[in-house]
This record gives C-alpha cells, structure tokens and sequence, in this order.
C-alpha cells in the first residue's frame, strides 16, 4: 500500500478512511471558520523558487542542528495531542519512527502514551511539550518527570491559555470520555483495523495527567479537570518560574508577531517555533510563513528561529529555512502518516519530505541546507530579482 504513497496527501486520503472521524476531524481542522488553517498551506503557494542550472549538484546535505542536536534534515516532529487516538500506541510508533530517521520527536503534555511509556519504548532521547496549567504542584512534578525520563529539550506553548472553538470537536461530540452517538458507533463498525489495535492497548487514555494530577483518577474525571485546569494567566514571567525548574534547552512555541519575538528573545530561551498552532487558536490570524520573514528580521541574531504551521512538503520546508528558520516542525504531515499506517506510516512521510527536499534544493542550485536563503526565492509578483 504505501509503494504507492508519493505525497503527504496520499496518506492523509488513507489515514481519512481509517481513523474514526472524530479522532481524524480533531487532528485535522481549525478554529472557527478555518481561514487561517487554510492559509498556513496555501501561503507556501505564494513564495516562489528561483530556479538556477548548470551547478555541480553530485554532492549534497540536507543535515543540520536543532539546538545544538544533529539532526539528519531541517524537521523535527510536532507536538500533537492525542496522537495516540490516530493509531494504537501512536506517540510510541511516532517516536520510534523519529528515533530511526534521526530528527527530534515531541511528546505533548496531552498524549495518550505517558513520557514514561515512551522513553520506555525508545533508546534516545525525546523532546517534552509542556502545557502550564494552574496546578503548578503538578506541573512542577511534571517537569521533573521529563528530566527524569531523559528529555532533551522542553517546548513551552504559550499560545493555548485559552482553548479556542473547533467546530469539528463539537460536531463529532469529542469529549473525555468520548460521546457514544449513534453516529459515532456506526463509524467505529467501519474501522475495524484502528477498534482492533486500540484493543490491544492499554494506552487509551491521557498518559501524563490521569493518576498524576490530583483528583484525577479516570476519564470523567479527567475531562472535569481538563477544562478547569488551562492557565489564563499565564505570562511572561511564567517562563522565569520554568527556567528555574528546567535547565535544559528550553523552546518557546506559539510566536507569530515581531513584538512578541523580541519579548521572546530576550527571556533566556534558546529557541522560539513561529506558529499560530496550526491554525486551532486564532482564525483570521496571518499564515505563520508570512510572519517568518520578519520576526526572523527582529530577532534572528539573538535566538535561533523555528517554523510550525502548514507545512506539507519538502518545498515547503526550503522555503521556510529560505526565511531564516533554523528548522522546521511538522505536525498534520507525519499525523496523516500515523493514521495510515502506524509507525511504517510516519516513516514513510518523513521519506517523503526527505526526497523533496533534497531534490527541491538540488534545483535551486544548492548542495548544503545550511546555505539555502532568501537568494533561493523571488518576490511575490516580480520574477526577475531574488528577495
């Protein structure tokens, strides 16, 4: 089946057909009106590449660091909570997948399978997602649960205090535990491959919180908590009291305006991910690629850039680094991967991108990723000058 997958789409048409539709829906839709979900993608569309000929292209790297880490290409994969509920044990697979291709994989604070249960199931070391919520007893007691399981770097959201509406999610009745409509039971009868692998889990719940946080010892009580527990006051100074608690590479993620990059930049983190989260928070919000250019103009020699939201493709990731970003995360990419076909699934979307990127880059008339920029692309409406 995937000897035939040549594009990320390919498998987002399979992982369509065999998660049920809740789970897939939750992974793949936006807040409101989906606009700025939509335009995250479409935006690449309006950068163009400048094609360049007759280069000596025989020898080529796409391998590059992510905050002091070798990894094997610009990509690291996305936190994505849930993961768990695309494919049976799915941060597990995810991760393992990551481990062998040699980028960065990130485990959200609301998986499915614990940080325990993951590194217990890798031999290097991931990447932790922190949410802060207002028990600060248990997001200390988490933090060091990551230090504990050997996590390389933390990744601090700042842009989910608040949960934005997903139209989605209220359709589909998306709740902890989730809604047993008669729609809904009639979709599970027509996946019978994904109700057979999460039989034989049991990672069916939220790893990191149930049995953690107080009060929280099942599904019904969890969702109670959950919505309660989302820190509207979160701040700046937030990030001061987790550096105090984390002395590792801390990431901040959720960046997608210039003033809130140089706030950022002057906090002591060693990365900032440029994101609008994937389009889920703020619908009308600009495309996360159109805010690259300048933030990275801010900021860029005082914190090294990362780059989320919308990315499908290999082009996608040269053009993003093309901007100045460091390297890139993928999301929906390697999640469509996953609910295709488990861990072969997100191997096989990473191969994807590999490719073309390797390729795209060759055509532009580069051999090393680390020399890619703004010279690569040409301006929107004026095809004779690079940017």
């Amino acid at each position: 089946m995937l000897d035939k997958v040549t594009d990320i789409s390919d498998l987002q048409r399979i992982a369509r057909r065999r998660v049920p539709r809740m789970f897939y829906d939750y992974a793949d839709s936006g807040a409101w009106t989906e606009s700025t979900y939509r335009d995250n993608s479409d935006a690449f569309g309006r950068i163009k590449l400048r094609q360049r000929v007759a280069v000596d292209i025989g020898d080529r790297s796409i391998a590059t660091q992510m905050v002091g880490q070798e990894i094997s290409m610009p990509v690291a994969l996305a936190p994505v909570g849930m993961t768990g509920m695309q494919h049976a044990d799915g941060e597990i697979a995810a991760a393992r997948a990551a481990e062998k291709f040699g980028v960065p994989f990130t485990l959200s604070t609301m998986s499915i399978c614990s940080i325990e249960a993951v590194a217990a199931a890798t031999e290097k070391p991931f990447w932790f997602q922190l949410y802060v919520m207002r028990d600060r007893d248990y997001i200390e007691a988490l933090i060091e649960r990551a230090r504990v399981a050997g996590c390389s770097a933390l990744v601090l959201t700042l842009d989910l205090q608040i949960l934005a509406q997903r139209h989605k999610d209220v359709k589909n009745g998306l709740s902890a535990p989730p809604k047993p409509t008669l729609i809904n039971l009639i979709d599970l009868a027509f996946k019978p491959r994904w109700c057979l692998g999460m039989l034989g889990t049991a990672n069916r719940t939220f790893g990191n919180i149930v049995g953690h946080a107080k009060g929280v010892s099942n599904m019904t009580s969890l969702s109670e908590w959950t919505h309660a527990q989302f820190d509207p006051t979160l701040n700046w100074d937030s990030i001061d009291w987790i550096r105090e608690r984390w002395d590792g590479p801390l990431i901040l993620k959720g960046i997608n305006d210039v003033e809130d990059a140089r706030i950022a930049a002057g906090k002591g983190a060693d990365a900032l991910i440029v994101s609008n989260h994937g389009g889920r928070q703020l619908d009308g919000a600009a495309a996360s690629i159109d805010m690259l250019g300048p933030i990275v103009d801010a900021v860029g020699d005082q914190i090294e850039v990362h780059f989320d939201s919308g990315i499908r493709s290999g082009q996608d990731i040269l053009k993003a680094v093309a901007l100045g970003a460091k390297s890139t995360y993928i999301g929906r990419a390697f999640v469509y991967g996953l609910g295709a076909a488990g861990e072969a699934g997100v191997t096989k979307a990473l191969e994807l991108l590999r490719k073309e990127l390797d390729l795209t880059m060759a055509l532009c008339g580069e051999t090393d990723i680390r020399n890619v920029g703004r010279h690569n692309l040409l301006p929107p409406g004026d095809f004779g000058q690079p940017i």
